[in-house]
């Protein structure tokens, strides 16, 4: 278990305690004891079950009773009545210690007696924080299955990307090749290439600096702008302080691909791409207007969708995108938490 379950733990049967000693010291209000002392004791007596938490919680693990066998069986029932008796002793001799009730108290509780009449209550805590300690156990198990789960969901949405990306580029390099531009196809083929080694560098990653996102993103609107070097220009403005946010890994390509597919190619006027990056009240905001005019929204292509589903997947509610007509063009804008790359 982690540092932040043990101090709840702990908190937890400091607050038995200190509940169970109010009320004990409510009930004898006209004896005139110390409600320090009193409800101090009580909390001595269920703070000893911190330790004896910790003891069936390795128990737990070593033997679990779900599923049950014979042998964990028995090892938990000859437990639980040690526990019992341990934790009995110490209510005893905690107080013979603090004699919360009367400081001239001269008799002690008999301590066979305490343990038959308390041994009810120790086994009904020893159950109990045993399936307390199968449940932690199993809602681990579950969270860890979720976070796999969706890094699984990951991976394929970006296989499923990269591929798409890799598809429409080369068939960009081949429309060069017949139209006998080789340069430009060596241009984007050079491009292309940069491209791919920064998949397979980050194979596996889910988040990177936004400056590397960044940096792929001019190769990638420069293998554009070669293929249109009359009509596309590009801008890409990002703030200093915001190069080290996280971002999830090939974010910014599909919206730029977006942004060239239909702000640009289907133009023969010219046309830009502008991208700014900056902090938003604690946030990031990601910006990239075209020109020309928003697609359908109902044939959201491959790109922007696994876009959406990616960024779902990674902050739940907590991200923004929107895809909107604005002056003189489409502005596709992205707010995702605040965190940086380590």
């Amino acid at each position: 278990m982690s540092r932040r379950t043990w101090v709840a733990i702990a908190l937890f049967w400091t607050t038995f305690g200190t509940i169970s000693g109010f009320q004990v010291w409510i009930s004898m209000i006209t004896h005139g004891h110390s409600p320090p002392r009193l409800i101090g004791y009580y909390i001595g007596v269920w703070e000893g079950w911190l330790v004896l938490t910790a003891v069936v919680v390795w128990l737990a693990r070593r033997w679990p009773v779900i599923p049950p066998t014979s042998t964990s069986i028995l090892i938990h029932a000859l437990a639980a009545c040690g526990v019992a008796v341990a934790h009995g002793v110490y209510w005893v001799r905690l107080l013979e210690l603090v004699r919360p009730f009367d400081r001239r108290q001269v008799d002690m509780p008999n301590l066979g007696e305490t343990l038959f009449y308390r041994l009810p209550l120790e086994l009904t805590l020893y159950i109990l924080v045993l399936l307390a300690a199968h449940a932690a156990e199993f809602y681990k198990r579950y969270k860890d299955r979720e976070k796999s789960l969706a890094e699984t969901r990951l991976h394929m949405l970006e296989l499923q990307l990269q591929p798409h990306f890799l598809f429409n580029t080369l068939n960009a390099i081949s429309s060069l090749t017949r139209s006998r531009r080789n340069d430009e196809a060596i241009a984007m083929t050079a491009g292309l290439s940069d491209l791919l080694r920064y998949t397979l560098d980050h194979a596996g990653d889910q988040r990177v600096a936004l400056e590397d996102e960044m940096t792929v993103l001019q190769r990638y609107l420069e293998i554009q702008r070669v293929r249109f070097p009359d009509r596309m220009t590009f801008d890409i403005d990002v703030q200093p302080d915001v190069k080290r946010a996280a971002v999830p890994v090939l974010m910014l390509q599909p919206l730029a691909e977006n942004a060239v597919r239909h702000g640009i190619a289907p133009h023969s006027a010219p046309g830009v791409v502008e991208v700014r990056a900056f902090r938003d009240s604690g946030r990031l905001r990601i910006e990239m207007f075209n020109s020309g005019q928003l697609a359908d929204h109902a044939n959201m292509r491959i790109g922007l969708r696994n876009t959406v589903e990616r960024l779902e997947q990674m902050y739940g509610r907590e991200y923004n995108f929107d895809l909107s007509n604005t002056k003189g063009g489409v502005l596709a804008s992205v707010s995702i938490p605040w965190s940086e790359v380590a």
